[in-house]
């Protein structure tokens, strides 16, 4: 199986695969970094006196963190106690550890679970700060914008992408990876353009050659919309996890 998140978390998920018999490569593709601008965290939280505050990923939270701890927060929202939501629960275990003792978290991880929730069905006139990295969706934002809320966005931290040469894809094939970890459309795409790339340097019977091996690979997604989207790319073998945790993809290949 093939591990693509960052080094950190793919270590550990690689040993929580090794536990149950998996064997497996990790191939970081991004690395996280912090924006480092504590200046420009202060001056949100202050000035936006939220009454929410989303937080999108575990990264989210620890990068946050860093630049402002969050369990201050609070003491610059005069007007009201913040009410503190989580994508999943991997996110709000990192609240926890950052001394957030109540946090909402949907039973479906993700922007579409969260609009769910009965604290964020009616929030017109709500000030909420949503805590994510560099882009992504606007899906949750627009829809809390059109409830009536005023959303502004905190990005925590900025992934940075390494580069590989295409012919990694043949190593993959050579160490007979069967499986591969996918936790966000952007890495699909990258991974895929990476596939698409290495395919045309080769000639036909090597191009048979690798399709049975490609054909064969499952792609293991961490949402029903990634998924989604490896189906319109022409993945085959898709198993979705619902949730980018370890034990949500542990879950989904026992």
């Amino acid at each position: 199986m093939l591990i693509t998140r960052p080094e950190e978390k793919g270590r550990q998920l690689a040993q929580q695969l090794k536990t149950i018999g998996l064997s497996t490569t990790c191939q970081s593709f991004f690395d996280y970094h912090s924006y480092n601008d504590q200046g420009h965290f202060l001056q949100t939280i202050k000035n936006s006196h939220p009454d929410i505050v989303i937080f999108v990923s575990v990264a989210a939270v620890k990068f946050a963190n860093q630049e402002c701890p969050i369990s201050s927060w609070n003491s610059f929202n005069v007007a009201s106690k913040i009410k503190f939501f989580a994508v999943g629960q991997a996110t709000q275990k990192a609240l926890f550890d950052c001394s957030i003792n109540q946090v909402a978290v949907p039973k479906q991880h993700n922007s579409e679970g969260l609009l769910q929730l009965v604290e964020l069905l009616d929030v017109n006139n709500k000030s909420i700060i949503i805590v994510r990295g560099d882009g992504g969706r606007e899906y949750l934002k627009d829809t809390l914008e059109q409830r009536g809320a005023q959303v502004k966005y905190i990005e925590s931290y900025q992934r940075l992408w390494r580069t590989f040469n295409s012919n990694v894809v043949n190593q993959w094939q050579d160490n007979k990876i069967n499986a591969i970890v996918i936790t966000s459309n952007a890495l699909l795409q990258r991974i895929v353009d990476m596939i698409t790339a290495f395919t045309d340097t080769l000639t036909m019977e090597e191009k048979l050659s690798f399709d049975l091996w490609y054909s064969a690979c499952f792609w293991v997604v961490a949402s029903e919309r990634i998924a989604n989207n490896a189906k319109a790319l022409g993945l085959n073998n898709i198993v979705d996890a619902n949730g980018a945790s370890d034990q949500a993809i542990i879950n989904a290949l026992n």
